[in-house]
């Protein structure tokens, strides 16, 4: 069996004195894990097999290392989305530098059988380089490089999103509308052997909703570390953060990316995923972005997707906010069936959703499928925000869908005229 000393400080989430998971005591035992009486100077792992015993120190400062110093070279860590769309994947290469644009990197293959990205008899998968951010983890000159996946022949895999994303946002007409996304990603934080979100009883429930929204005090709020190792990790990293807090479930956070311009976006939500998907990894606690991970009485989870573009932030822009609604309006199912999976089971018409099946929209409306703000309506220029994305929604698609209906696409006048009466909009 194996076995680990661990020193009288806890290790989590790179902070020493708290536990791994909110409500365990510090002294108390963790299964294959046992406690010293002396503190020790760094983490001991001891593995005890039938002739062998392996003694591994000083972990934390192998892998806090800053190797700067000592060589020019760098390690990349290669992120891409696997085969079912919202899977993360990672290898990590040693390169001679950074550069200052991600086309300067090597292109690297992969086994994309194990992915479910390519047949085994033809598994090979090759991984272009997208977008550049700083390690967090690693520290130092290593970097984080976003990628998208390709065949040996250079066409786009399937899963492959950010392709026809990049299509979209570099055509001449959406590139003149400099348009700006703010995403707001709500996610879940579950104890990894019972699957049932943090700060809950288990096999029970909380009580009802009501005082966990932005909350502070540790029968409210679970998970904070997480939450802010999350945040400070991505401004380190140069993501453009811009907020978190607590949500409406308990056990359940979300933090705020933008506003990003076109493609970055999805570039920003992704490199964000990936380093809160190591954090909870660190800190033994599972992260889901499925959007109703409780069924019953409780709030979803979503991925609000606020975007407005050039003409929409000038004045009139809310008379350009409104066409764009109209827009969206009938193109709805179209962006339903690509704003996430089991979106259905969230968007009820209940807990600040409205019906998958119905549009709507309204001001200052957190039940209606598009949202516009009270200073946009005052000011007359602005933002709308749509509500509907799931938290598992791909970032590429549903920006690039947004750009492609408000900017690109054009209904008949007819279509317009029917759809602004049953909106009650006039255009």
């Amino acid at each position: 069996m194996a076995q680990a000393e661990v020193p009288a400080m806890q290790w989590q989430v790179g902070v020493r004195g708290r536990s791994a998971v909110p409500g365990r005591q510090t002294a108390g035992r963790v299964r294959g894990v046992r406690r010293t009486a002396r503190a020790t100077s760094g983490f001991k792992a001891l593995a005890l097999g039938p002739e062998t015993t392996v003694v591994i120190q000083r972990m934390p400062n192998l892998i806090d290392m800053d190797t700067t110093p000592f060589t020019d070279q760098i390690i990349a860590k290669y992120i891409w989305v696997g085969g079912s769309g919202i899977d993360l994947r990672s290898t990590s290469w040693t390169i001679s530098k950074a550069g200052e644009d991600p086309s300067e990197l090597p292109k690297c293959n992969y086994h994309g059988s194990s992915t479910g990205q390519a047949p085994g008899e033809d598994s090979e998968g090759i991984l272009y380089p997208q977008a550049i951010f700083k390690d967090p983890f690693r520290g130092g000159n290593n970097i984080l490089v976003i990628c998208d996946t390709y065949t040996p022949q250079g066409e786009p895999i399937p899963t492959n999103k950010r392709h026809m994303a990049a299509q979209i946002f570099s055509d001449p007409k959406v590139t003149a509308q400099v348009p700006w996304f703010g995403i707001e990603q709500e996610y879940t934080l579950m104890h990894r052997d019972v699957n049932w979100p943090l700060g809950w009883p288990v096999g029970g429930y909380p009580g009802p909703q009501g005082p966990y929204y932005c909350a502070v005090g540790s029968d409210k709020s679970f998970g904070r570390d997480i939450s802010d190792a999350h945040y400070k990790a991505c401004l380190y990293a140069g993501i453009e953060i811009s907020g978190t807090n607590g949500e409406v479930m308990p056990g359940q956070w979300e933090y705020q990316v933008g506003p990003s311009v076109g493609i970055d976006a999805g570039d920003h939500i992704w490199a964000s995923r990936y380093i809160l998907e190591r954090i909870t990894e660190q800190a033994g606690v599972v992260l889901t972005l499925d959007p109703k991970p409780i069924q019953g009485d409780w709030n979803g989870a979503g991925c609000h997707t606020n975007y407005s573009t050039l003409s929409m932030r000038e004045d009139g822009g809310f008379d350009v906010i409104k066409k764009a609604i109209l827009n969206l309006s009938l193109r709805h199912d179209l962006h339903i069936a690509a704003y996430g999976e089991g979106n259905e089971r969230r968007l009820t018409g209940l807990h600040e959703t409205a019906s998958i099946s119905d549009f709507s929209w309204g001001v200052a409306n957190r039940g209606c499928s598009i949202r516009v703000g009270r200073e946009t309506e005052a000011k007359g220029k602005g933002y709308l925000e749509d509500r509907r994305p799931a938290s598992n929604m791909d970032p590429y698609t549903v920006t690039a869908l947004l750009a492609e209906t408000t900017i690109l696409w054009e209904p008949t006048l007819e279509a317009e005229a029917l759809a602004a009466k049953k909106l009650a909009l006039k255009v």
